[in-house]
């Protein structure tokens, strides 16, 4: 097997979801409130140990939510550790506040593939033509909904055509 050429495998698009700048303090000060609140509520402890040990903890857990990335290759969607061949890919749609809330409201479908953060309040809406799969959309939350649904349906059309012929 030949390997691909750079141009087969370079990111069409790259992102990482982060967390706001402001949850990182909300996180401290979190901590820093509850270990003042065990302090004065355990008094037989040491009073530095509940700070030595919660607030570095408060941050620890911001850790995972601050990881997520999402990349577009000539032939994938990827999101987090998810992939998704683009040749499946029969439609995108970028979504702003009001259409994210929709999308993921009552109306939902129970098998649709979502990967949402709650502080992004935009997305896009992935429509899925496989028929194997009974996956009928992803929705995932992203910052550029319009360059990544257009970077989505270039590299999707370039895919099937590539397959076509």
């Amino acid at each position: 097997m030949t390997p691909e050429s750079p141009a087969r495998t370079r990111a069409a698009h790259r992102e990482r979801l982060s967390l706001p700048w402001w949850a990182w303090p909300a996180a401290l000060l979190s901590g820093t409130i509850l270990a003042a609140e065990l302090t004065f509520g355990l008094p037989d402890i040491p009073w530095w140990l509940p700070f030595v040990v919660l607030v570095p903890l408060s941050v620890l857990l911001l850790l995972p939510l601050n990881r997520l990335r999402i990349a577009v290759t000539p032939t994938e969607f990827q999101v987090d550790d998810a992939r998704l061949p683009v040749a499946v890919i029969s439609d995108v749609v970028a979504l702003d506040a009001a259409g994210k809330r929709e999308a993921l409201g009552v109306g939902a479908h129970p098998f649709a593939f979502v990967v949402q953060r709650p502080w992004i309040s935009t997305a896009v809406q992935v429509v899925l033509d496989d028929p194997a799969d009974p996956t009928p959309y992803w929705v995932v939350s992203t910052r550029k909904p319009v360059e990544l649904a257009t970077v989505l349906l270039e590299v999707s059309r370039r895919e099937r055509a590539e397959q076509s012929s």
